[in-house]
């Protein structure tokens, strides 16, 4: 907001001093000025806040060009009866004679020109920063990759020994079975149903199940978890491990409290095309100064969000005293 208000203030000063001739007084140049500031700055935030990413992206070209000109021809009639009132109200001079196609007309050139100049100077800067956060995403990829390699292992080894492992349990020992049966059923999903950019939904609510049903087991008891999903009526798409990591921070953080109900509520529900996910934690109110901090998951899953859901996505996270928690919105794949 800081960066907007000085940017504005900048070009004001800018329009007064550099626009001001010989016949204008720095009172008119100043009034003038930002009464042209007030109805640019308008007309830029509608063109950069919606038909740029609601219509331009979504390549609407003919309804943007629509929205553009008549959020123009909207601010350049505006223009008219303020320069009216200002010329004689402010200024009172007296008998003068207007003409009222000019004075929009010249609103209208203006106001296009100034508005041009700084969505494409607005557009080439975030070009520029994709571009830089592009280059970024690969040199992270290829670290990863390299670090993927040097940890990689032979799966059939790995799910061999979990065989091995579950048949030395004591068959009386049924909790425990199904607990690496579970185990098992989370590893197979995570090497071998996930290398892809989306998933069904309900193959990435089988493994939350799943991690939900392992963590139970390990907090304490008097912690109430709850996982609600509503009907899911025909294939649905998500991005694999977005939702997990919201639910990971939840078991990591819930706090214990002897004098109020302890517990993690969980709901997805789908409707039309909508995803809605939340999740709720309590939390100690007083709280590690360490554990306060942002962390990496929810950075990534911030990243993934806006790779994977641009401009289709709404992450809303409420901290309070003694409760935590997520809101996403997610436009289905």
């Amino acid at each position: 907001m800081w960066y907007h208000i000085l940017f504005w203030l900048i070009a004001y000063v800018f329009w007064v001093f550099i626009f001001r001739n010989g016949t204008l007084v720095l009172t008119r140049a100043i009034t003038i000025q930002f009464c042209y500031l007030i109805f640019i700055a308008a007309n830029y935030y509608f063109n950069a806040l919606y038909t740029i990413p609601y219509l331009l992206n979504e390549k609407k070209y003919v309804r943007f060009a629509i929205c553009f000109v008549l959020g123009i021809s909207v601010t350049s009639a505006a223009r008219v009866p303020v320069s009216v009132f200002i010329s004689t109200y402010i200024f009172n001079i007296k008998n003068l004679h207007f003409n009222y196609f000019s004075i929009f007309s010249n609103s209208f050139v203006n106001i296009v020109f100034w508005v041009l100049i700084f969505l494409t100077g607005k557009m080439i800067a975030e070009k520029i920063r994709s571009q830089l956060y592009i280059e970024q995403i690969e040199k992270e990829r290829s670290v990863n990759e390299l670090n993927f390699l040097r940890a990689q292992f032979n799966p059939h080894f790995l799910f061999n020994s979990i065989n091995s492992i579950y048949g030395y349990i004591d068959k009386s020992n049924k909790e425990a079975r199904n607990m690496l049966l579970v185990f098992s059923d989370m590893l197979r999903y995570q090497l071998y149903e996930c290398n892809v950019d989306y998933i069904d939904l309900d193959r990435e609510l089988n493994y939350i199940r799943n991690y939900i049903a392992i963590q139970k087991s390990r907090i304490d008891e008097r912690i109430a978890v709850t996982f609600y999903t509503g009907k899911i009526d025909g294939p649905v798409k998500i991005a694999p491990f977005l939702l997990i990591t919201f639910i990971e921070n939840a078991f990591k953080y819930i706090g214990f409290n002897e004098n109020r109900p302890n517990r993690i509520d969980i709901d997805l529900t789908y409707n039309g095309n909508m995803i809605f996910f939340t999740i709720t934690n309590t939390k100690d109110a007083f709280t590690n100064q360490s554990k306060k901090l942002p962390g990496l998951g929810i950075a990534n899953a911030k990243r993934r969000l806006e790779l994977l859901y641009p401009y289709r996505h709404e992450l809303t996270i409420i901290e309070k005293e003694e409760r935590f928690e997520v809101i996403l919105i997610l436009a289905g794949a």
